[in-house]
């Protein structure tokens, strides 16, 4: 079963990847085309959208499961064990419930625009809306999995809290195995030189 999760994980990062270059080369080859040889890519603006929401969407699955997503942790963290076990419990049914909203609203817009072409390229419709079942479909997996194993006590300490509290880590850098430069860099910064005041001497 793990290997399958990781399977399925890989081929959504594969397709990121693909989303980006595909936007990146869409968009730069419009400009390039606009301004040097006066043309450009008709459908350059619809298919760019489309791979940026597929993006959005395949990108938040990822760092769902990886638990990359921001959130204040303050609080948590000083709970015990048995109030960070019901903080989590509370918070997953609520992601739960949206997740739900979120599925049950792609899936009627995706039916009712199944049959409704873009204007530009001509591509159903329904592919801009079907990425929200994929999302939901995904988050409502990773979402019962962890209910799961909180349930089951697999779950214990900081593992029970699936937030980051910031995008930035800070790396401490031991001053005897650093490197020269970096180590008389930090010298100056604590030490700085004293000026003499005087004569002028």
């Amino acid at each position: 079963m793990k290997k399958l999760a990781d399977a399925y994980f890989t081929l959504l990062k594969i397709l990121i990847a693909l989303c980006l270059l595909g936007m990146c080369v869409l968009v730069f080859g419009n400009v390039v085309l606009r301004y040097v040889f006066n043309s450009g890519i008709t459908a350059s603006e619809e298919l760019s959208r489309l791979l940026f929401v597929w993006l959005s969407f395949l990108g938040a699955i990822v760092v769902m499961r990886e638990r990359g997503h921001l959130g204040v942790d303050m609080l948590v963290r000083l709970l015990p064990d048995g109030g960070r076990r019901v903080c989590l419990v509370v918070s997953h049914l609520l992601m739960l419930y949206v997740t739900w909203l979120l599925l049950q609203g792609s899936w009627l817009q995706t039916q009712i625009n199944l049959h409704v072409a873009s204007p530009a390229v001509g591509y159903s419709m329904g592919l801009f809306y079907g990425v929200g079942l994929v999302f939901g479909v995904s988050a409502a997996g990773l979402l019962l999995h962890a209910l799961w194993q909180v349930v089951t006590g697999r779950l214990k300490g900081d593992e029970l809290v699936m937030v980051q509290e910031s995008e930035e880590h800070v790396e401490l850098v031991d001053p005897a195995h650093a490197s020269p430069a970096f180590a008389a860099e930090a010298g100056a910064q604590q030490h700085p030189p004293r000026t003499r005041a005087g004569n002028g001497h």
